[in-house]
């Protein structure tokens, strides 16, 4: 049996999903897209998982798509049969129904903890993350132009609204190296730590949503923020009036008021 190329442990509320094919710089395979929504469904119906951490194996996240598999399409003439996809949350917006870019519709947070290189595919997998961690040892890179495709997976969406119009064309049209600090700089990275304590400081926080944060409260607050991307702001406050009033119907509401009051630590449950 061929060894799996996406791992997934759970411990302490926190499911951690790691891409693994380190002896490739876990180059993206259709597999390896499989097995990770087999992962993020597992952490989506785990009650007991409040946030997940997406890594990579050995000295890199992502490298990107397989280049065997690349070379494949080239020989066949740029051909690929699409393959089928099931939308993540069947009900949420269109816009989210798509291979590569469902991560919005998990209804708990993602935190990308960018390991080494980061480039193509990998990119647009850190990009829908809902935030980045990365290292002095990171590194992105666009790539596409330098293979002679183009801006793909909704990166070119999503780049520009990390780090502004004119940041995101130089991104991709350089295909340029852009390393840690910079990434923290511009927008693209949320944090930056050292290397040995990269996993160490997305498990920290990740504890602060596990031990301290309503999960019903991210849950409707990611929801929010990215469907927010797709609509004016009179929409926007309207849904979040709707949503205020059923909060406050709910079992987390109540507990988040009584453990201030009494001085303890929550107990919520997502009700």
């Amino acid at each position: 049996m061929s060894e799996s190329q996406v791992l997934y442990e759970v411990s302490e509320g926190i499911a951690t999903v790691t891409l693994n094919r380190p002896e490739r710089l876990n180059a993206w395979t259709g597999t390896m897209g499989a097995e990770l929504r087999v992962a993020m469904e597992k952490a989506e119906a785990d009650p007991e998982v409040r946030a997940i951490i997406l890594t990579g194996a050995g000295r890199g996240f992502c490298a990107g798509a397989d280049m065997d598999a690349l070379q494949g399409i080239g020989a066949a003439g740029g051909t690929q049969t699409p393959r089928a996809f099931t939308p993540f949350d069947p009900g949420s917006k269109p816009d989210f129904h798509h291979p590569q870019a469902w991560f919005p519709t998990v209804g708990k947070p993602i935190i990308g903890a960018v390991n080494g290189p980061c480039a193509g595919m990998g990119m647009a997998l850190v990009l829908f993350c809902d935030l980045r961690f990365c290292t002095d040892d990171t590194v992105f890179v666009t790539a596409f132009s330098r293979r002679g495709l183009i801006a793909e997976h909704g990166i070119s969406w999503m780049l520009s609204r990390l780090t502004g119009h004119s940041r995101a064309l130089d991104l991709l049209l350089s295909s340029r190296r852009v390393t840690g600090p910079e990434a923290y700089r511009i927008g693209l990275a949320d944090r930056l730590v050292a290397p040995d304590q990269l996993m160490a400081e997305a498990r920290a926080y990740c504890r602060e949503l596990v031990e301290k944060v309503s999960p019903r409260s991210m849950r409707v607050m990611k929801k929010q923020l990215w469907e927010d991307l797709l609509r004016g702001l009179g929409e926007a406050l309207k849904e979040a009036d709707r949503e205020m009033v059923e909060s406050l119907k709910g079992a987390d509401f109540k507990e988040g008021v009584a453990h201030f009051v009494e001085k303890r630590a929550p107990r919520f449950t997502g009700a």
